[in-house]
């Protein structure tokens, strides 16, 4: 099979949570730029209608604003995504939020609304959409599901975000789960584990721990839209087709060669 078929994604039907900025954003616009259908969902209405106009332009790409913290709103999501479409080839769960404090200050509100987002979320839709995900797959070719842990689920943190670790390491153990007994419905389940790319999220950290975590990086950068972009693509491809249940670290080996 020629590269090119390998790797493509003209014509899949893609859904990116939290796709309107950051990591989210760079996974839209890595498909909407390799001919996928892509629906993006996110909670601030304007930014995600936004988004889809300027991505339009190039491709084909979808708003459908809805916070997915919020059982009615994955309903809502997933009806009006199931008006449009009758199958999913891609759900990518990156939804996601965060949350610092210290130990002995650290809020309940802080626990709960990062747990709603960053986990529940992604169990509750994924099995709100799996009929149009197992609509999508066959034994050839899976269907697929991509969770966006983090490698905070992989390593201790040197910052105090005690739900945001919790969250992410269940969401890479979820997703091992989630691999294990979709399979037999054609669905493969991967993650990916970003470290440092430049978002709102990574905006809130230190200079002084910005600084620090860079250079303990073994290849002394950021990650790129194109670093997302190209994972996320093999992750949704023939490439990728007999993996599932995988973490996929992508942080420049900040976490990993330690």
């Amino acid at each position: 099979m020629k590269i090119n078929d390998l790797f493509s994604v003209a014509g899949k039907v893609v859904i990116v949570t939290g796709g309107s900025r950051g990591i989210g954003e760079m996974i839209a616009r890595g498909y909407v730029e390799n001919g996928a259908r892509v629906y993006i969902t996110a909670r601030n209405a304007a930014v995600c209608d936004g988004l889809a106009a300027e991505l339009s332009k190039i491709g084909e790409c979808f708003s459908i604003p809805a916070d997915l913290s919020k059982s009615s709103e994955v309903e809502r999501f997933a009806a009006e995504f199931e008006a449009r479409e009758p199958k999913l080839d891609i759900l990518f769960n990156n939804a996601g939020a965060s949350w610092g404090a210290p130990f002995d200050s650290f809020p309940e509100s802080g626990w709960d609304k990062v747990m709603d987002l960053n986990v529940k979320s992604i169990f509750f839709l994924t099995q709100r959409l799996v009929k149009r995900l197992e609509a999508a797959g066959s034994e050839e070719n899976f269907a697929r599901v991509i969770n966006i842990g983090s490698i905070d689920g992989m390593h201790v943190s040197g910052i105090e975000t005690y739900s945001y670790a919790a969250s992410k390491a269940a969401v890479l153990h979820l997703t091992r789960m989630m691999a294990k007994y979709l399979a037999a419905r054609h669905i493969a389940v991967n993650a990916i584990a970003p470290g440092y790319f430049p978002s709102k999220m990574t905006a809130g950290i230190s200079d002084e721990a910005s600084a620090e975590s860079l250079a303990a990086t073994p290849m002394k950068r950021r990650g790129t839209p194109s670093d997302m972009a190209g994972v996320a693509i093999y992750l949704g491809s023939r490439a990728s087709g007999f993996v599932t249940g995988s973490v996929i670290p992508v942080d420049g080996g900040y976490a990993t060669t330690v």
